[in-house]
C-alpha cells in the first residue's frame, strides 16, 4: 500500500505546493485552476511503491520533492532501472490520455512530498484543456526519450560513466549536492556489484569530485562529474530543459 497522507483537498491547497512542480508550475493559473480542486497533497514514503507493471494506474503524482525510479520488471524477479522522476516530473501522467495500465514499476527512492490527482479528473481536464493535454504529451515524450536513453547506456557505457550519470540526474531532481544514497543501492540501481561501485566512488573521492560517507554522498565538483559522466546526461538534460522552456 502507497504510504501517502492527504493533507487537504481544498483549491489552496492544490495550487500552493504546485509552484515546486515543475510541470504544475508552468501550466497557465486558469488550467492549474481547474486541476487544483483535485489535487491533494501528502507525503510519499521511501520504499513506496506508486504503480505497478500491469496493474491500473490508481493515482497521478506530481512530485515536489523526492525522488522515484522507474523499474523494468523481468520475469526472474530482477529490476532494472529505467529512468528517474523527480520534481520535474510526474508518475502514471499518461492516464491523463487513456493508458490505464501501468508499464513501469514506480518506487520512491527517496521521501519526498506529492500532489496526487484521480486519472479520470485529469483525463477530464486534459479533454477539455489544450494547456493540460499538451503537458501530458511533452513529459511522455521526454519520458520515453529517458528510458530509451537508459536502456542505450546500459548496454554501452562503463559502469564509472554511468554511476556519474545517475548522480547528476539525481542531483537535478532533488536540487542539492547531497544525496542520502548508499553505495549498495547504487549497485542495485546500476545493476553491478556493490564492490565495483566502492571502487568507483574511491577513486571520485580521491580527486575530489565526491565526499562519500556512510549513507550520504556529497558533490563536491559539479563540473567534474558531468566530465567524467557519459554524453547520456547530457542528451537528457536537454530534452528536460526543452520541456521546462529553460533551454538556451
Amino acid at each position: 500500500m502507497v504510504n501517502i497522507a492527504a493533507h487537504s483537498s481544498s483549491s489552496e491547497a492544490g495550487v500552493g505546493p504546485a509552484g515546486r512542480n515543475g510541470l504544475l508550475a508552468a501550466l497557465p493559473p486558469a488550467d492549474l485552476a481547474a486541476l487544483a480542486p483535485h489535487l491533494v497533497e501528502g507525503p510519499v514514503e521511501r520504499g513506496a511503491v506508486l504503480q505497478e507493471t500491469g496493474q491500473p494506474i490508481r493515482r497521478v503524482y506530481f512530485l515536489h520533492s523526492g525522488l522515484v525510479s522507474l523499474l523494468g520488471m523481468l520475469p526472474d524477479g530482477y529490476a532494472v532501472d529505467t529512468a528517474m522522476i523527480g520534481r520535474e516530473g510526474a508518475i502514471g501522467l499518461a492516464a491523463g490520455l487513456g493508458s490505464q495500465i501501468g508499464v513501469s514499476q514506480a518506487v520512491v527512492q527517496l521521501a519526498g512530498h506529492a500532489s496526487q490527482i484521480m486519472p479520470v479528473r485529469l483525463a477530464e481536464a486534459a479533454s477539455e484543456r489544450k494547456a493540460v493535454r499538451d503537458m501530458i504529451v511533452r513529459y511522455t515524450d521526454v519520458l520515453l526519450a529517458q528510458v530509451q536513453q537508459s536502456v542505450a547506456c546500459n548496454t554501452v557505457h562503463h559502469v564509472q560513466e554511468r554511476l556519474c550519470r545517475w548522480l547528476l540526474q539525481a542531483h537535478d531532481r532533488i536540487g542539492g549536492d547531497t544525496l542520502p544514497l548508499t553505495q549498495e543501492f547504487l549497485s542495485g540501481m546500476l545493476g553491478v556489484q556493490r564492490t565495483t561501485v566502492t571502487a568507483i566512488c574511491r577513486m571520485l573521492q580521491a580527486d575530489a569530485i565526491l565526499d562519500v560517507r556512510r549513507g550520504r554522498i556529497h558533490i563536491r565538483d559539479l563540473a567534474a562529474l558531468q566530465r567524467k559522466a557519459c554524453a547520456c546526461y547530457g542528451v537528457v538534460r536537454s530534452l528536460t530543459d526543452r520541456l521546462n522552456g529553460t533551454a538556451g
